[in-house]
């Protein structure tokens, strides 16, 4: 006779954290989920499948336990009660099953405490992997509600301080043909003027690490970022940079390619950055505003990415040279 089948065991965790900002304002950190790969360190890129105004499907890639892992949630967010419910849809291994809430309580005197909870099971039962887990999700809980204070006791509203804006160029070439010269970073020193130096590495498909040495169109100055790039299926390239530049928090992005049947292509370069308002004083001047320095970071972000927009609308194919100093 066969025996009951057996129950995987759940475990749970909770973390908390209290932060010296309104309810409000925290709880509209957590609600733009897309922001979260600028805001959270272990967040790469996040894409909607679906979304209401209380209900959200996503695909999100994140940093957990020094690998790249992808799954898709769902969400439901309460706006009034001020909470987040989570549940792994297709989760990968260790994690059998994922879910959780955030919840974001007022305290007196204009301050929060945020508390995340965390329900899972690990395949097979396994001890190591429920250890694994156990970790990932210490490390992952810590650093986000860190990083969630930080941002939010800037004392700034959170559009002045997480703000998005995108490039487009169209193509003379195709889609296909702009994706493999993003894909190949390697190659961009003998492509780009504005890139000295680059290491590319891909462990595994799809999965790179980049770290990159570029140029000031402005001084001349060198200035060295490493990123984690995840790269879809000729699609789109999504990248979070986890050495931004001095006057960031935070910063990451998508090149997305667009097919249009009568032509012409066109790629996309999208940026979602958290400044850092004493770093980009002390570039500016002690009397700067945050509108000079969304400014100064636009034209300074968007001056690179559109030069390398140039070279993806006209790439260099294997059969011809293209001077580029």
């Amino acid at each position: 006779m066969k025996g009951a089948p057996t129950v995987p065991t759940k475990h749970r965790t909770s973390h908390r954290e209290v932060v010296a900002a309104p309810a409000d304002l925290v709880f509209e950190l957590l609600t733009e989920a897309e922001r979260w790969p600028a805001i959270f360190g272990p967040n790469i890129f996040l894409r909607y499948l679906e979304r209401t105004e209380s209900e959200e499907h996503f695909q999100l890639w994140a940093l957990v336990g020094g690998e790249v892992k992808t799954w898709t949630s769902r969400r439901e967010v309460d706006r009034h009660l001020r909470t987040i419910g989570f549940r792994q849809e297709r989760s990968q291994p260790p994690v059998a099953a994922m879910s959780g809430r955030w919840q974001v309580l007022p305290l007196p005197g204009g301050r929060t405490e945020v508390i995340l909870d965390h329900e899972f099971t690990a395949v097979d039962d396994d001890a190591a992997a429920v250890q694994w887990i156990s970790a990932a999700l210490e490390r992952n809980s810590v650093e986000e509600l860190a990083a969630l204070r930080r941002v939010a006791e800037l004392g700034h509203p959170v559009a002045e301080v997480v703000f998005t804006f995108e490039d487009t160029v169209e193509l003379t070439g195709s889609a296909e043909e702009a994706y493999d010269f993003i894909d190949r970073a390697d190659r961009w020193p003998d492509q780009l003027p504005h890139v000295r130096r680059v290491v590319l590495t891909e462990e595994m498909p799809g999965i790179q690490q980049l770290e990159m040495d570029t140029v000031s169109g402005d001084d001349g100055s060198t200035h060295t970022t490493r990123s984690v790039r995840v790269c879809l299926a000729n699609d789109r390239i999504a990248y979070k940079q986890t050495r931004p530049p001095s006057t960031l928090l935070g910063h990451s992005g998508v090149w997305i390619f667009h097919r249009v049947p009568d032509g012409p292509d066109s790629v996309t370069a999208r940026h979602t950055v958290v400044l850092d308002p004493d770093a980009l004083r002390t570039v500016l001047g002690p009397s700067s505003s945050l509108a000079e320095g969304r400014r100064y970071l636009r034209d300074a972000l968007g001056a690179n990415s559109r030069r390398t927009l140039a070279g993806a609308a006209a790439p260099v194919s294997s059969t011809e040279e293209r001077e580029v100093r």
